[in-house]
């Protein structure tokens, strides 16, 4: 069973920076997605075991940077210049597969997730 706790969440202005932490309990490829009210979850960024596949959403290539570090089991999403748009509760996600995907349906393992708001 694979456990992710989310932090780092909180309240910044357009143009600040967040950084987002995931602890996991196993080795899997993981990502970040996000869920604003009334709108599906969307993908964010994904990244391999190995650290060497970073796929991003087009809305955050250039702002966000998805990153681990294996020996402390943790995943991180550094968010800069930061948009009204990215307010939204972001989910840490695990998937077994050494292929990441967009599809939400396709990650096994989640977190309770965090809330970003990003005022203007």
């Amino acid at each position: 069973q694979v456990q992710l706790v989310e932090s780092g969440g909180g309240s910044v202005q357009a143009g600040g920076s967040l950084r987002l932490s995931c602890a996991a309990s196993s080795r899997y490829t993981m990502g970040w997605f996000r869920q604003a009210p009334g709108l599906p979850r969307e993908f964010v960024a994904a990244i391999s075991w190995s650290g060497t596949r970073t796929p991003y959403a087009d809305s955050v290539k250039g702002r966000f940077t998805i990153s681990r570090d294996n020996a402390k089991n943790t995943v991180y999403l550094q968010m800069n210049s930061l948009k009204p748009e990215d307010t939204a509760v972001y989910y840490c996600a695990a998937r077994g597969s050494v292929v990441a995907t967009t599809t939400a349906a396709s990650w096994g393992y989640w977190g309770q997730g965090t809330q970003v708001t990003v005022s203007s």
